[in-house]
């Protein structure tokens, strides 16, 4: 009962964080299944992608119908990102556990500094686009493709997918960046389209780990996933109302503070 009730909690905080920000599940979610219910780093990060991915296709859903994702765009996103989540969800199944935990201590450190630097930056003239809008694909013979801006996408997708499938992250805190800065989204949209990219991505990094035989505990997945889906929904309706730097600053100091916990436990080990 008690470990029901903790998850419960611990996944309505990671909804709500996936689902203000468009990042963080996951960062989240993987250290809890490791300290919280003592679970190995394979169990833990397959059960991640599952919390992860239900939680954020609730949240893009619901971004969608607030007018605050572009699902095509994040659809084409995924898309590309899901060789890189095959080849990374295979590699995690031929490294020693402890490198996994060294590898996600490494990635939250390297996460919080990277939010703190965001955080210190001006907020650019695309944040306040408010008309933006999906547009209707139709074809011209006369389209070109920009390649490096197809190329700065692609890399970063690919990064995604490894780190989904290798770590089980959904990785938005590297999608909301790429799709401001690489595909020009207005940051409010920028956070719903990075939840259609984590469901997806979850969904290809889950089904390559399930081929390979790793399960995750549903004892306690399964009321993390449900408590993250309403922190989710309730997260994506406050994204437009909450004060993001001041979220996304406690967020980076806790993201470090965990990773530097996790990190001195593997090298006291």
């Amino acid at each position: 009962m008690v470990t029901t009730l903790l998850a419960i909690a611990v996944g309505l905080a990671i909804g709500l964080t996936l689902g203000a920000l468009g990042a963080g599940g996951s960062i989240l979610a993987v250290p809890v299944l490791l300290h919280l219910f003592d679970q190995s780093p394979t169990t833990a990060t397959t059960g991640s992608l599952i919390v992860v991915g239900t939680s954020a296709l609730v949240g893009a859903v619901t971004a969608r119908r607030a007018g605050r994702a572009l699902v095509l765009r994040g659809l084409v996103f995924g898309a590309t990102a899901t060789g890189g989540t095959v080849l990374g969800a295979l590699a995690s199944t031929h490294v020693p556990e402890v490198a996994l935990t060294a590898s996600f201590a490494v990635l939250m450190l390297l996460v919080g500094a990277l939010m703190v630097r965001q955080l210190r930056r001006r907020e650019t003239a695309q944040e306040e686009a408010d008309d933006f809008a999906e547009p209707v694909l139709t074809f011209d013979p006369r389209l070109t493709i920009n390649w490096p801006v197809a190329l700065k996408v692609l890399a970063t997708a690919t990064a995604v997918g490894l780190l989904t499938g290798f770590l089980g992250v959904g990785g938005g805190f590297l999608i909301v960046p790429a799709l401001v800065l690489a595909l020009g989204l207005p940051m409010r949209h920028a956070a719903g389209t990075s939840l259609v990219v984590i469901a997806l991505t979850s969904a290809t990094a889950l089904a390559t780990r399930a081929g390979l035989g790793s399960q995750p505990d549903w004892s306690v997945v399964v009321p993390l996933a449900a408590a993250a889906v309403v922190g989710a929904v309730a997260g994506t309706g406050l994204a437009g109302r909450v004060n993001r730097r001041a979220l996304s600053g406690a967020f980076a100091a806790l993201v470090i503070g965990v990773g530097i916990f996790t990190g001195v436990e593997v090298l006291l080990g």
